[in-house]
């Protein structure tokens, strides 16, 4: 498997799997997913993969056509030096994570966060954060197994 930041290329995989990811979520809360959607644009998408402070990684075994991604990472800087009130720190903050639905309990999403935590210790982070659905249990399961813990709480009244 390789593991890398995530090229143009990538567009179909990152697509196919982030129709995966709005799928769980819209069948776990159909009152706040669309089925059918998707996160991200293809345009936006490319933005992502073109920003710095958007850094993107994908999972592939070599052996396949471009687009057919085992997993994918997509993250976003958060810099509190200029915080009022919070340390003076950087954040990588995980804003979607996917392991296609073929690919996993083949370790996949264990050697993706490992990647992603090891990039962010050699630039300098101090934190990863991510948010997780409770309607993903699962997905809760896996980034406690990776040693993450709660951070905080956010909770909602339907009204």
């Amino acid at each position: 498997m390789i593991i890398r930041s995530a090229v143009p290329a990538d567009l179909p995989g990152i697509h196919r799997l982030l129709d995966q990811v709005l799928a769980i979520h819209a069948e776990g809360r159909p009152d706040l997913f669309r089925a059918g959607t998707r996160k991200y644009t293809d345009t936006e998408i490319l933005g992502l993969i073109a920003d710095a402070d958007r850094p993107c990684f994908v999972a592939l075994d070599e052996d396949v056509a471009p687009g057919e991604l085992l997993g994918y990472a997509l993250c976003a800087v958060k810099d509190y030096s200029s915080s009022h009130s919070m340390q003076p720190i950087r954040t990588l903050y995980i804003d979607d994570f996917c392991v296609d639905e073929a690919a996993r309990g083949q370790h996949v999403g264990t050697a993706l966060y490992n990647y992603v935590l090891d990039w962010a210790r050699e630039q300098g982070f101090y934190n990863i954060t991510l948010n997780v659905w409770e309607c993903n249990p699962s997905a809760r399961r896996f980034y406690e197994a990776m040693g993450m813990q709660v951070q905080k709480t956010e909770m909602e009244a339907i009204l």
